[in-house]
């Protein structure tokens, strides 16, 4: 009974969520009971706005097992009950005082996220998200079937893109929101590097085949429906030439995508190379998913703790970090090691040991390495202890990418970061800038001589705006609440 009980107060807080969102139910039609809300996301008029009452009864049936059966399957469906929406899932992480109250950018786009969560609910059946349920061909098997008979199913239910500056709370808000999501639903969650990273394997696993991305897209429907890509960010010319054929089939084949992005759909892979074959894709993008800015100017990142960590700025500090790096290591011997990334290729560590990896900055960041090599690195390493990050400009421009990526994977991964560096987070990039910031601090006029103009300036779009992001993450990656969090996650997986 108290489990009912515990069900029924659920049930009656997701009603409040908004108000005008309830409807019953006469016979078999679906009645308002207050408001008529349209929905956002569903393609379909019958399945539109807030899904409460379809939800208290999902919950009540649900509820029973919490009495009569205690099996791990079923513990897992109570534990899907407590899973009512993000938005009652921020209330009541501000309650806790686990999050800073949000403006109101962030309630908006949780109102956004909350909408979504209940239109999938409503339409689980129609969408296919019961990963027991669903089909168990495989993705080339279903390639081959689909020779025969030609198979679209667009999912009722339009996804979401979510785009607004450094530290406003993107990949908070989408992990609130995925977090949310039932167990049994075919769901993943996974940084757009990482992502384009396994694409480009499939494609090597079916070379010979005639449409070798129709595989890699039923390949990845079959395991994931509801995809949510974090930092959606188009800076490589192969991935950007595979983009729009690659999503025409995954949405063909129903899937709903859920994305963060510093840029708007409309930005994104500006000024790069054969652009205007990329262009489709994002005419694909926009048709079919809800576009939304979080304008926040808020840095929710800066609001953490002052400096704790381990950034240190000077050029004497090389010892100092090495001390720290092996107090780290402890008792086991820092020897040079071998990591295994992808497709063969392996990436040489000049010391590693207890989690703990050290380098100089030109051997991570001065060599062609890439996104793959650093997400292998931080499987099987929690710390990075690098030396000598230099000031960036136009000599190193390749350089600045790289440590922009490195820095985005070790906050995917929740790393942690010790580091020498020549100058504080925000003078590295200093001479980094926009387009637009380069014509504000060079305005050109016909009685302007080039004399003047900064030689070493790197005027580079993508890499200017990459370079808030890296600024925000290197802030709170030296902050205390960080550091507890890494410490938290490291003792999670060693008990």
């Amino acid at each position: 009974m108290r489990s009912v009980a515990r069900v029924l107060r659920l049930a009656r807080g997701a009603s409040r969520l908004r108000s005008g969102g309830v409807y019953g139910f006469q016979g078999n039609r679906k009645v308002w009971i207050f408001s008529n809300p349209t929905g956002l996301f569903s393609q379909n008029p019958d399945s539109c706005g807030y899904q409460s009452l379809h939800m208290f009864s999902r919950m009540l049936s649900i509820s029973t097992f919490a009495v009569t059966g205690s099996s791990s399957s079923e513990s897992a469906l109570v534990d899907d009950v407590r899973k009512v929406g993000p938005l009652m899932e921020y209330e009541r992480r501000i309650a806790l005082g686990e999050l800073t109250d949000g403006d109101s950018f962030q309630i908006d786009t949780l109102h956004l996220l909350q909408r979504l969560f209940e239109e999938l609910v409503e339409n689980e059946q129609s969408c296919q998200l019961d990963r027991y349920k669903a089909s168990e061909k495989s993705g080339r098997s279903r390639w081959l079937w689909s020779r025969f008979i030609p198979q679209s199913s667009y999912s009722p239910v339009k996804g979401l893109y979510l785009y607004g500056g450094v530290g406003t709370g993107k990949t908070m808000l989408m992990d609130l929101f995925y977090d949310q999501l039932p167990s049994n639903w075919r769901i993943k969650r996974i940084h757009f590097h990482d992502f384009m990273l396994n694409v480009h394997s499939r494609l090597q696993k079916h070379k010979g085949v005639a449409d070798p991305l129709e595989v890699v897209a039923g390949e990845i429907s079959d395991e994931s429906i509801l995809l949510c890509l974090d930092e959606f960010m188009v800076t490589d010319v192969a991935d950007a030439l595979i983009l729009n054929r690659l999503f025409s089939h995954l949405f063909s084949k129903g899937v709903v995508l859920v994305a963060t992005s510093n840029r708007a759909p409309d930005h994104l892979y500006e000024g790069g190379l054969q652009r205007d074959l990329f262009l489709p894709f994002i005419a694909t993008l926009k048709e079919r998913c809800v576009v939304h800015e979080i304008g926040s100017s808020t840095d929710y990142r800066k609001m953490t703790s002052a400096q704790q960590g381990f950034y240190f700025i000077g050029k004497d500090d090389s010892g100092l970090l090495r001390q720290k790096f092996y107090q780290l290591v402890g008792e086991e011997k820092a020897v040079p090691q071998v990591v295994e990334v992808v497709m063969g290729r392996t990436l040489q560590v000049p010391l590693g040991a207890n989690g703990c990896a050290y380098f100089p900055f030109e051997d991570l960041c001065d060599r062609p390495l890439g996104a793959a090599d650093y997400f292998g690195l931080f499987k099987k390493f929690h710390t990075l202890a690098l030396d000598g990050v230099p000031k960036f400009s136009l000599h190193n421009r390749t350089a600045a990418y790289r440590f922009v990526t490195l820095v985005d994977v070790m906050y995917e991964n929740k790393a942690k970061l010790m580091c020498t560096a020549e100058a504080s987070p925000v003078e590295l990039f200093e001479k980094i800038v926009t387009i637009a910031d380069a014509q504000k601090i060079s305005p050109r006029t016909s009685s302007r001589s080039l004399k003047s103009d900064d030689l070493d300036l790197c005027v580079d779009n993508e890499l200017g705006f990459a370079k808030d992001r890296t600024i925000s993450r290197l802030t709170e990656m030296n902050s205390r609440e960080y550091l507890e969090q890494h410490e938290a996650n490291l003792q999670e997986k060693t008990s």
